[in-house]
């Protein structure tokens, strides 16, 4: 018999967005990153504040090797599943940081779902070695 998570472990809520115009400046302009292929992350830490969820994340896939919307859209929503079954091993709320990483997709190819998610792991590991 499995035992079935807690609905908040696998969530991924709008708070977790990574959308404010300033915020995404600042992460583009003061943040640390490292390329682990497919993906260029950026990240920052910051002290905890109330009005931020401890991580945030924003996916980007460019539209110069995409053209078209549903394809750049597909990768994004594969990304989006494999940070949310892999969130857990970063936990920045122990560390009193507010966490924003931005996922870049480098790749010009689609990758299979499980690839993806296999490499996407890579990068919270690496990411959580750095952070600690």
């Amino acid at each position: 018999m499995s035992v079935i998570p807690d609905n908040n472990d696998f969530s991924f809520k709008k708070t977790e967005r990574l959308h404010h115009r300033n915020d995404i400046k600042e992460l583009f302009e003061k943040g640390s990153s490292f390329y682990l292929y497919p993906f260029k992350v950026l990240y920052l830490t910051q002290k905890l504040t109330e009005k931020h969820s401890p991580q945030q994340i924003l996916i980007s896939v460019p539209k110069r090797k995409f053209k078209k919307a549903p394809d750049r859209n597909f990768i994004k929503r594969q990304i989006r599943e494999a940070y949310r079954q892999n969130k857990s091993l970063i936990a920045p709320d122990l560390l009193n940081k507010n966490l924003r990483i931005a996922y870049i997709y480098t790749s010009d190819k689609k990758m299979p779902t499980l690839t993806l998610a296999k490499k996407l792991k890579k990068t919270l590991e690496r990411l959580s070695q750095e952070l600690k």
